[in-house]
This record gives structure tokens, C-alpha cells and sequence, in this order.
């Protein structure tokens, strides 16, 4: 044997063996293994070593106090990755559900895939998927029984908008990639308006996550957006639970030319760990922006926010947001056996002030993003019901001449007004 193979074996024993030392030498480590061990071999029924390890990592997860940190499953970790990446394998249409009548509906179908080269519309009623009626099936259930393996057929039976018999469509799932930046109206074809309605010029954005391709998504639709004479831009943050640190740092680098984006700390919160600067780079700064936020706005969301208020780039327009000022790390464990996604430092605003709202923090404490003074704007209880359920039907391809209800939205009103004020100050 080489020499030189020699010492790289006697290296790799060395390193095993002090980890293996480690692992001898964590008391609870080897307390955790007796007592699965015990369970597994004296419990009256027989149980699978796996979920008593998901159980254990589960239970030690729960003692953190911390609702923003868990553990995934190895049979979990696929779907919660699809969250992530916006992917999956489907069909390739948005579909919703009448909160009266429980019908399951095709919202629109997404340009370019299986459901929308299949001939499915806007409007279609989906009665079966495969063998199964849809009626009393939940939106989740249904969405579901459409996903699954790329390669399988799936049969939907469903009932064009104006026609009196059901058609039967075979199609095959293929992987389809959700847009996360969404527009104001959809185009005869599906694809969306991101001009705002009624408005001379005013540009809409609407983030719903920060995913892997939200910045190239954003970004392209900046350039059509700008290319045709944007004047002005709303961008949508309400409801938008958050998503990769990543994302949010470079959307805000889209926005603004030099400075700090966000900072963040590790556990005695004083210590800054990064900080995250605007590089320069592409930024768009010829229009003035509002920034709409309400109290389900969290996490990314609030860093970009947060960004733009303190850099005055944009006006904030809404409720205060949620406060989920911590960011949280996938930490993949050996042998597949799942993930922790674990809360490892808190994230701070440009200004250096705090975004996370602690377990003791009351209304008067520092946290979220709160609105500029004069562009707070409530809309909750049926106010708040009502809008939602209006802002789903908007979001449905109407065909021409179709009845519409009047779209009555106090806060992108009041961003509008800010908007037209800034534009009468340009002229």
C-alpha cells in the first residue's frame, strides 16, 4: 500500500473515531437511543424504530418554545421543499372553491402547461379527478389528487363555463412552476395585467412568497413593466407570509442604490453577525413606489418593507405587520432522516431598530413595520372577508361583457392617492 494512502486512512479513523467519541460522550444522546431501544423491543404492540425517532426529534423540537422552528419528517421534507421552490408535479392550474355552494372551480390555468395546452378554462367547473366526484371534496383534498408523480395521467372531468355537458381531459402532469409575483387582472390568455386597472400607468405587483425565482420574476416584469412608461408602482405585501432571506435582500436591491438592507444577530442580540448591502446593480429608482402591508405580512416580507421605509424609497400603506422578525435555517440531518428548520438569528432594519415581536412585546413596543404616519389603513372582521373573496374573483379570467362587481379596496386606494400626489408634484 502507497504511503500516502496509509496516511489518509490512519486520518479518516482518527476523525471517526473522535466523532464517534462525541457521540459516546453526550449523556441525553445515549439516553435518547436506550429509551428508543427499550420501546422498541418491551412495548405491548410492535412499533417502527422511524416514528420513534420522529416522535423523539419532534418532542425536543416543542421544548424550544418557538413556533417558527420544527422538525420535518423524511416523509415531509418533499412537500415542504415544493413550498420552497414553487414546484411540483401537477397539472398547471389555479383552482378555487365557492365558499357557498363548495363547487370547485378553475380559477385560470397557467400559460404553458399540461392543463392549459389540455383546453381547460377559466371558469371550469371541475366535477371528478380520476374515479372521484369533487362534490364535498375540500380545496386541499382536491389539489392534492391533482398533484403527484410527473408522468401519470390524470383524468378530469370538468363542465365548460356556457355549455350544458361535461367533458372528460386526459392529461399528463409535468412540473409546474407557481409565479409568485402576480398582477392586478389576467389577459384573455390567462397571463396576468400588472397595470393597475383604472389608472393612467400605475404598475401593480403582487408578492405572495419569496421563492427561489421571485427576484428573476420581479425582475423581468420591472423591465416590461418600465419598458412600457410605468409612471408609478404599487407593490402587494399583504398576506405574504415570508419565504427565503435571500429573495428579500435582493428585492430590495432592485429598489435601492447604496446603503444597508438588513442586518442580523445571534443570540444576545447585540452582536451583528452580516449585514446586507445594496450593491448597485439594476436598481429601478425613476418612479415613486407604495408598499401595502397588513398584520398577515411577515417575515421576508417586513424585511422588505421595513428596507424601503427607512431608506424613504417608498411610502407604507396598511396595518402593522406581524412582527416574525427571526430567520430560520434547513438543516438537513443524516442518512435522510429529515430536517430541522431552526430559528438561528434575528433580523434588524436598516435603521438598527428591531423587526421581532418577543413573547413579552405589547402594542406599544418596538416591532413589525408600522405604516407612515397619515396612510394607516384598517380593514378587518366582514370589511376584511369581503375583500378577500372579491380580490379571488378578480383574480379570475373573465370573458368580455361578463358582470363584475366593483373591486372596493380601501388601502390600494390609499396608496393610489399617494401615488397620483407624487406624479402631480412631477408635472
Amino acid at each position: 500500500m502507497a504511503r500516502r494512502n496509509l496516511y489518509w486512512l490512519i486520518a479518516v479513523a482518527v476523525v471517526s473515531l473522535i466523532c464517534y467519541q462525541k457521540v459516546q460522550n453526550n449523556r441525553y444522546g445515549r439516553i435518547v437511543a436506550d429509551a428508543m431501544n427499550q420501546v422498541q423491543r418491551r412495548y405491548l404492540e410492535p412499533v417502527e424504530p422511524s416514528d420513534l425517532f420522529d416522535g423523539a426529534m419532534a418532542g425536543m423540537i416543542s421544548r424550544l418554545d418557538d413556533p417558527y422552528s420544527e422538525y420535518i419528517s423524511a416523509k415531509l421534507l418533499p412537500e415542504f421543499t415544493e413550498v420552497l421552490d414553487r414546484e411540483f408535479g401537477g397539472l398547471g392550474m389555479q383552482v378555487s372553491q365557492d365558499p357557498k355552494t363548495g363547487q370547485l372551480t378553475v380559477a385560470s390555468p397557467l400559460v404553458g402547461t399540461p392543463a392549459y395546452r389540455a383546453g381547460i378554462r377559466a371558469g371550469d367547473a371541475i366535477l371528478r379527478i380520476d374515479d372521484q366526484s369533487t362534490q364535498g371534496l375540500s380545496l386541499p383534498e382536491a389539489v392534492k389528487r391533482m398533484r403527484g408523480k410527473v408522468g401519470d395521467p390524470v383524468t378530469v372531468t370538468v363542465l365548460h363555463e356556457g355549455e350544458e355537458k361535461p367533458v372528460e381531459i386526459k392529461i399528463v402532469r409535468e412540473i409546474i412552476r407557481v409565479d409568485s409575483v402576480l398582477g392586478d387582472t389576467r389577459h384573455a390568455d390567462g397571463s396576468w395585467n400588472f397595470f393597475l386597472e383604472g389608472h393612467d400607468r400605475i404598475g401593480y405587483l403582487r408578492i405572495n412568497t419569496f421563492a427561489k425565482e421571485t427576484v428573476e420574476e420581479l425582475t423581468r416584469t420591472l423591465r416590461w413593466l418600465t419598458a412600457h412608461e410605468m409612471r408609478a408602482l404599487v407593490l402587494d405585501l399583504r398576506d405574504n407570509p415570508g419565504g427565503l432571506l435571500s429573495a428579500a435582500i435582493e428585492t430590495c436591491d432592485l429598489f435601492i442604490d447604496s446603503g444597508t438592507i438588513v442586518t442580523t444577530r445571534g443570540r444576545d442580540r447585540q452582536q451583528i453577525r452580516q449585514v446586507y448591502t445594496a450593491t448597485g446593480r439594476g436598481t429601478f429608482l425613476s418612479f415613486p413606489m407604495a408598499v401595502i402591508v397588513n398584520r398577515f405580512s411577515a417575515s421576508a416580507s417586513e424585511i422588505v418593507a421595513a428596507c424601503l421605509q427607512d431608506h424613504h424609497r417608498a411610502v407604507i400603506v396598511g396595518q402593522r405587520t406581524l412582527g416574525k422578525g427571526t430567520v430560520q435555517d434547513l438543516i438537513g440531518l443524516e442518512d435522510g432522516q429529515g430536517a430541522l428548520k431552526l430559528t438561528t438569528a434575528s433580523y434588524w432594519r436598516p435603521s438598527g431598530k428591531n423587526i421581532h415581536k418577543g413573547k413579552q412585546a405589547g402594542e406599544d413596543d418596538e416591532w413589525g413595520v408600522t405604516p407612515d404616519e397619515g396612510y394607516r389603513m384598517i380593514v378587518e372582521g366582514e370589511a376584511l372577508t369581503k375583500l378577500k373573496l372579491q380580490r379571488l374573483q378578480r383574480d379570475v379570467y373573465k370573458r368580455a361583457g361578463s358582470e363584475t362587481e366593483p373591486f372596493a379596496d380601501p388601502q390600494l386606494a390609499k396608496a393610489v392617492e399617494y401615488l397620483d400626489q407624487q406624479l402631480q408634484k412631477k408635472k
